[in-house]
């Protein structure tokens, strides 16, 4: 059987990669993210999100060394959704046909980068995304707060993505192929920390395969800004209107699955039963009456029924959670980086 053209391949040239990265008060850090990214990386995109520091500066001063070097300056601080969305514009606007996500802090070796490009080389996936829990050694490395908090995450976002098998759902470093970034609508990927989360979602909706990666976690004297009491009470509602659209969209809209009826009148009939039981489970040690037979039958059979309806939704969602594709070809990690195209004015490419 003939092999399926490589959407993301020219025939003509190599592979066009570009670098996208979110920075916001990372002055300490950013030049030797930009100045450790090899040299066939061929277009990187810097987009500051209205530091406080020196960081729009030290941008400026690295992109006129470095000519792949694009700088995109935002006039207010919106996030690092509001700011990848900058960035993936940007590069949407170039040459680039693989598009990765890397952070400005230094937490983020470029030396995974052929790791996280393959599977999106070899045809498996259109996204490929980091997972610093299948090193077990790394885990201990991990701040406990944070090593909590991404466990958890990643179990809702599981949820609210329909990607079940991925894990390390907030590890922001990604590759995305041009034909899936340019299908998503960039404009709803969310503004802030769910970022990551939005993206998964509606490639979810696409039907888009993705891979996870396996790589160590890199931790040095970065400060994160990320706070604790922001994440506990923007997350929820945001995950919620995720998982209502992704259910919606994907479920009602562009396909007719009983995932969306189960899911719905399964949670109708489990907030029902939780909350008329409970009501009445409260007035019966008020008044120390205990509740009717039938009220407790009623009770018990809504939250039964709702909590069978909603599993079966989960079940059925996992069944269709999208897979991966069979490889085109199998590459070697040591293989990858010749199938890109440098630029040929970058500091350390070849010149004919």
């Amino acid at each position: 059987m003939k092999p399926e053209p490589d959407p993301t391949h020219d025939a003509k040239r190599g592979h066009v990669l570009a670098v996208v990265v979110p920075c916001f008060n990372v002055e300490a850090h950013i030049a030797g993210v930009i100045e450790g990214l090899p040299a066939w990386v061929a277009e990187i995109v810097a987009v500051d999100d209205c530091s406080t520091d020196g960081t729009l500066a030290v941008l400026r001063r690295l992109a006129s060394e470095d000519p792949r070097l694009r700088v995109v300056a935002r006039d207010r601080n919106g996030g690092v959704g509001a700011a990848m969305r900058s960035g993936y514009r940007a590069a949407l606007e170039g040459d680039a046909d693989l598009i990765v996500k890397m952070d400005g802090d230094g937490q983020m070796d470029s030396a995974e980068l052929p790791g996280l490009l393959r599977p999106l080389l070899e045809g498996r996936a259109d996204y490929a995304k980091g997972n610093r829990f299948r090193h077990v050694k790394d885990l201990a490395r991990m701040p406990r707060a944070r090593l909590v908090g991404n466990v958890l995450l990643t179990f809702m976002t599981r949820l609210v993505s329909g990607y079940w098998r991925i894990f390390d759902a907030q590890n922001g470093y990604t590759a995305i192929t041009r034909d899936a970034l340019d299908a998503l609508p960039l404009a709803r990927l969310d503004p802030s920390y769910a970022f990551e989360n939005s993206m998964l979602a509606l490639l979810n909706v696409e039907g888009r395969p993705v891979a996870d990666v396996a790589m160590p976690a890199v931790y040095g004297d970065e400060r994160s800004s990320m706070r604790v009491t922001r994440v506990l009470f923007s997350f929820p509602p945001r995950l919620v209107g995720m998982l209502l659209r992704r259910l919606v969209l994907k479920h009602l809209v562009y396909d007719v699955s009983p995932i969306a009826v189960y899911a719905g009148c399964g949670s109708l009939l489990l907030g029902f039963g939780t909350s008329f039981g409970g009501y009445h489970w409260w007035q019966s040690i008020r008044t120390g009456i205990p509740a009717a037979t039938g009220t407790t039958v009623v009770a018990l059979l809504t939250f039964l029924m709702g909590y069978m309806l909603v599993l079966q939704a989960v079940n059925l969602d996992i069944a269709q959670s999208p897979r991966l594709r069979e490889p085109r070809e199998e590459l070697d990690l040591a293989a990858v980086p010749e199938r890109f195209s440098a630029r040929r004015d970058a500091p350390g490419a070849p010149r004919g």
